[in-house]
């Protein structure tokens, strides 16, 4: 293979020692590629530099050890367990060998062999004074062979691809690839003191000193982040500099109009936040801001009053939620609010779109711009909707949305609308830098007045009839409960594990205790028309106590409901539990979140117990992601952005900030065509179609 035919993006199953069946299996590994299998990072590594000679072992040590073997028994012992022992001499001394249970060892094994062995010294056991040693890993050497001794990768395997398979299969990769070509431009290269790119790739596989293993994991990881950033920042100055914006004027009666008939002030945060939101309106460039607000921190508010200034400018606004349920509640509040003055608001979901004269309808008055502001689901994405003059895009709960369909709503201008994207699922400022790094952030974080924390507590499962006969109370008093479960039903494994689902519990609480009162089931297997219609009987009270899966996690408005009660409640994480406890409390009674576990895993308990002093967010998902690792806020926060291979967000926050320092100077330079493009062809190899709207320029 010489370096004309080496190409990084070819099929793994033509790598040497793969073939079609280990392709399939490497496959579902998320391996697809030679650059896929080259970038398949061990996740640890053995240290084998050293030989022992055998009279300086140490008991209770892992050591390497190189000799000649003689005296080989085998014996069968209980439950006919195989034992094969051997002794081991070198020049200084001898050492017993015993392999566990490796039957075929007896016709491989022969006196007189030279065999380099690791493995954990035992003291001398029995009359004999001899140390003895259990074998982890052997190997037959020649008689002038010296050991294959180094610092050895472990990769993440499965049972049919071992680690013998990845060591010898990435080796052979290696030997046969041409220098790697340079990813990064020289000056950054120089300025940040890393190393070359070809000798990160070889060392982080099979390094030659622990020291070269650091200076490869670091270069990498700057790979890693640069990329990504380089790449969500490259998106935003493309926004800002080659598409031209609507410029908004200055906000004129109809804003202030609506804004002096809210019920209630802005907060502090509310208002700053508008004020961002505003002077990005009136710029030139085209919006693109992400808002960040902890559950009832009044992000809709600031969308509200951001649709009625486009639509005071003449333009339409859409407003884009995750659920029905969702949108038909933002439609109810804003129709409540706004009509009053004269501005006419859709909505556009499956409700909506199930008879074709009411979805034809409704399409000619999104085109004839009959509607000012349209409040929908998914739907408003589908090649039908056609705006007539669309100034403003937002989109509710931004987790439940990617880039792309972002980028399919933005189609539906003539002009590039403005964008303003929001999520009650508070994401640490670290991640933020990276999973937003195509985004301007604004946070809400103080709460409006009168909201009270939710008094939060964890209690074992033997308490569970305590906890019902409180939540009986509650309903006696005429408000309204959750109880939400992990599982719809559950499987023969999750049986075992006594995790009771939420099928179970609805029987078991609407046929004893609750049983005089209205009980409802609510799951993502039902219909949508099922859902709706139970969402809409608890709501109007019509349902006292809803039995439920996180269905209910993501805005679900129900100021009578006061109790939440989380069963298992350590299969959820912080993020979710506290998703889950904003439900309760949005009205002006006092609030609780029970959390039922019996877990005894000191993580689990340690989440739950931060849970009962902890109603912030924020600091709940700082807390979070120490326990839990970037990986979760990385995947729900931004579909469609690449899996981080070698990176921790939490472990590298210093190279994210310094990474992003160079990726903004970097993208401020001038004359750097030459490394633009160079970069571009990396993110191609790297993440293919990922930033696409990059490597299309």
């Amino acid at each position: 293979m010489n370096k004309y035919e080496f190409n990084l993006k070819t099929d793994v199953m033509y790598l040497k020692g793969v073939g079609p069946r280990k392709a399939a299996a490497l496959n579902k590994m998320n391996i697809f590629t030679f650059y896929d299998f080259l970038t398949h990072y061990p996740r640890d590594y053995e240290d084998e530099r050293e030989v022992t000679p055998i009279n300086k072992l140490v008991p209770n040590e892992v050591a390497i050890v190189v000799g000649r073997i003689s005296n080989i028994e085998s014996r069968k012992v209980r439950n006919n367990l195989t034992i094969i022992n051997a002794i081991l001499s070198d020049r200084t001394d001898y050492i017993q060998l015993t392999w566990f249970n490796q039957d075929y060892l007896k016709s491989r094994l022969e006196s007189g062999m030279r065999l380099v062995v690791k493995g954990k010294v035992n003291e001398p056991f029995g009359r004999s004074n001899l140390l003895s040693m259990a074998v982890q890993t052997f190997d037959i050497l020649g008689e002038h062979e010296n050991p294959d001794l180094g610092i050895f990768p472990i990769y993440p395997s499965t049972a049919t691809l071992n680690q013998k398979f990845f060591r010898t299969t990435m080796r052979g990769l290696l030997d046969r690839m041409p220098e790697m070509r340079e990813i990064l431009p020289q000056s950054i290269l120089q300025e940040n003191d890393l190393i070359p790119y070809d000798d990160a790739i070889r060392a982080i596989h099979f390094p030659q000193s622990r020291y070269d293993l650091s200076q490869a994991q670091y270069r990498l990881i700057f790979n890693e982040l640069f990329l990504i950033q380089y790449g969500l920042m490259s998106m935003k100055k493309q926004t800002q500099e080659d598409e031209l914006g609507i410029k908004h004027k200055k906000n004129g009666d109809l804003v202030k109009i609506v804004l002096n008939s809210l019920p209630f002030k802005l907060t502090n945060d509310q208002s700053k936040v508008m004020a961002d939101v505003v002077a990005d309106m009136e710029s030139k460039s085209p919006m693109r801001r992400l808002i960040q607000g902890d559950v009832g921190s009044g992000k809709t508010v600031i969308a509200m009053l951001a649709l009625v200034k486009t639509v005071e400018n003449g333009y339409q606004g859409v407003f884009m939620a995750p659920t029905e349920i969702l949108a038909v509640q933002h439609f109810e509040k804003f129709t409540k609010l706004l009509e009053p003055v004269g501005i006419k608001i859709g909505l556009l979901s499956a409700q909506v779109t199930r008879t074709k004269k009411r979805r034809e309808e409704t399409y000619e008055k999104i085109a004839n711009q009959e509607f000012d502001i349209v409040i929908g689901t998914h739907a408003l994405i589908e090649d039908n909707v056609i705006f007539k003059k669309l100034g403003l895009i937002i989109t509710d709960e931004q987790h439940r949305f990617g880039v792309a369909q972002r980028a399919a709503l933005e189609k539906k201008s003539e002009s590039t609308p403005d964008i303003l994207v929001m999520t009650a699922t508070p994401i640490p400022r670290t991640m933020t830098l990276t999973v937003y790094g195509d985004l301007d952030v604004s946070q809400i974080k103080e709460l409006p007045p009168g909201r009270k924390p939710i008094k939060t507590t964890v209690r074992h499962k033997a308490g569970r009839q305590q906890v019902y006969n409180f939540v009986r109370k509650e309903l006696k008093a005429g408000r309204q409960a959750y109880v939400v479960c992990p599982l719809i039903e559950h499987s023969e494994s999750e049986k075992m594990q006594h995790v009771t689902s939420a099928e179970e519990i609805f029987e078991e609480l609407s046929e004893s205790i609750f049983k005089d009162f209205n009980c409802a089931l609510l799951h993502g297997k039902l219909k949508s028309k099922e859902k709706d219609e139970i969402m809409e009987a608890f709501r109007s009270n019509k349902i006292n106590l809803l039995v439920s899966t996180t269905v209910i996690e993501v805005g679900v408005d129900v100021p009578n409901a006061s109790v939440m009660v989380i069963e298992h409640a350590e299969r959820f994480g912080l993020a979710t539990l506290h998703q889950l406890r904003g439900r309760v409390g949005r009205g002006s009674d006092e609030a609780y979140c029970i959390l039922i576990s019996d877990t005894k895993a000191e993580i689990s308990k340690a989440r739950l117990e931060i849970m009962e002093t902890v109603n912030d967010g924020f600091k709940l998902a700082e807390e979070d992601l120490k326990i839990r690792g970037p990986g979760h806020f990385f995947g729900e926060a931004q579909h469609g952005l690449p899996d981080l291979k070698i990176a921790d967000i939490y472990r590298d926050v210093n190279i994210l900030v310094k990474v992003r320092n160079v990726a903004e100077k970097f993208l401020n330079e001038k004359n750097n065509a030459a490394d633009i493009e160079q970069l571009n062809e990396s993110l191609s190899i790297a993440y293919g179609d990922k930033f696409k709207q990059i490597t299309d320029i």
